[in-house]
């Protein structure tokens, strides 16, 4: 069969096949990601949100390049730029928007000095997400000056050392690439011999999709994702559904093992927003308290070695620091007094439950440890959800007094004695 031949599903598998003959992606599921967003750039006309491709890794020589140098040849008009100035980009961005591909970005957003030099791509980067966000230049010379907005709306594709900043990163598809190991091997890619087998993949993109524009604005995906992850990943996704056979569920498992793994990789995102989540592993590790001094929160906060907090200064995290930083989240410090001393500044578990709910991702349950392997494990239940009260959390002390043991008779005594006198009553 010839490439004129291909359903839509079997053109998508042959753009990711001739990806992976040139690029190794770290699973399956990248592959899918990077294949859909590449057919996803000629929808562009039509899509509500111009998802970013943010590729990544560790370190260098880990294939980000590669797979730039790849989904250039394949896309919607491409524009690679490196070192271009902000105005120029957007000067670049018209009514059909090219896909906008930054490689090298470490080199942009790497360091806090040099990002705060580049915050007006940062800032294009996160308004070209969405449609109808344009940015306002004053053009003209002299008295002849006059305002005009130019678009911002277009895909773009980034690749560099280490994450993005996290407005772009939020926004993002992401794919997090390796060093290739001893064992695997591809392809090297050559431009004049390998880029027109790309070029007719996007030219058969171009004649599917581009036709399908005003289609494709009205339909609504079925979404496994929520907020901005789904707006996102919906054009993906369409496209998918589109194409049919195995591409709708391979989509759909692909968004949520991506997203999955970023919301494992980052906590719950930023630094600012981690606080939260290790705030909880605190509180869980403690057994949940009602209530803990800041000076015990901070201590357990520093001396987590796999957290960022020890390296805040000289003393690690500091009080004024994690009140500034919760303070956002409307977690703020009271007065409390424990029970073993005097009264001083903490924290309430009850302001922290409404921001663990937003902002921190799920927690994952733990299992529950059989110490018979022989025997069938028991769900484990707090002690007062046996008879059906309400559970206890460890943060009061019960008030009852513990109930004398019963005898077989219903009467007060020790279990399994008899009473003095033997009841009143005749077996039928």
């Amino acid at each position: 069969m010839s490439r004129e031949d291909m359903t839509p599903a079997e053109l998508l598998t042959e753009l990711k096949e001739t990806m992976q003959d040139y690029v190794i992606f770290p699973s399956e599921e990248a592959a899918i990601a990077a294949t859909l967003w590449t057919a996803a750039t000629y929808g562009q006309q039509a899509w509500q949100h111009a998802p970013r491709l943010v590729i990544t890794g560790p370190t260098k020589r880990c294939g980000k390049s590669r797979l730039m140098d790849v989904i250039y040849e394949a896309t919607h008009r491409p524009l690679i730029t490196v070192n271009s100035t902000v105005a120029a980009v957007f000067r670049s961005i018209g009514d059909d928007p090219p896909t906008l591909l930054v490689d090298e970005a470490d080199t942009i957003f790497g360091s806090a000095k040099v990002a705060e030099n580049n915050e007006e791509l940062r800032g294009l980067l996160n308004a070209g997400h969405q449609r109808n966000r344009p940015t306002l230049r004053v053009v003209g010379v002299g008295t002849e000056q006059s305002v005009k907005e130019f678009p911002t709306f277009c895909m773009a594709g980034i690749a560099g050392i280490g994450d993005m900043p996290d407005t772009i990163m939020d926004r993002a598809v992401i794919i997090q690439m390796r060093r290739r190991a001893p064992h695997e091997h591809v392809r090297p890619f050559r431009t004049r011999r390998d880029a027109p087998r790309l070029q007719i993949l996007g030219l058969q993109l171009s004649n599917w999709l581009r036709e399908l524009t005003d289609e494709l604005c009205t339909i609504e995906a079925e979404m496994p994702l929520e907020d901005r992850a789904a707006d996102t990943w919906e054009p993906l996704i369409i496209v998918a559904d589109l194409a049919g056979d195995v591409w709708p569920k391979l989509a759909r498992e692909a968004a949520l093992k991506l997203i999955g793994e970023r919301d494992e990789s980052d906590g719950s995102g930023s630094q600012e927003s981690r606080i939260l989540t290790d705030c909880r592993k605190v509180f869980r590790a403690l057994g949940w308290p009602a209530e803990m001094t800041t000076e015990d929160l901070l201590t357990a906060l520093n001396n987590d070695k796999e957290a960022p907090w020890a390296e805040y200064g000289t003393n690690g995290l500091t009080a004024r620091r994690l009140g500034i930083m919760l303070e956002k989240y409307g977690v703020r410090s009271a007065n409390i007094r424990p029970a073993d001393g005097p009264q001083r500044k903490g924290f309430l578990r009850l302001k922290f439950e409404d921001p663990w709910s937003r902002y921190c991702p799920p927690e994952k349950p733990e299992p529950v440890p059989r110490t018979d392997p022989s025997q069938p494990s028991q769900p484990s239940l707090p002690w007062s959800a046996r008879d059906g009260s309400e559970t206890w959390d460890g943060s009061t002390r019960p008030t009852e007094t513990t109930r004398t043991s019963l005898t077989s008779m219903n009467d007060v005594g020790t279990l399994g004695t008899a009473p003095d006198e033997e009841p009143a009553w005749e077996a039928s």
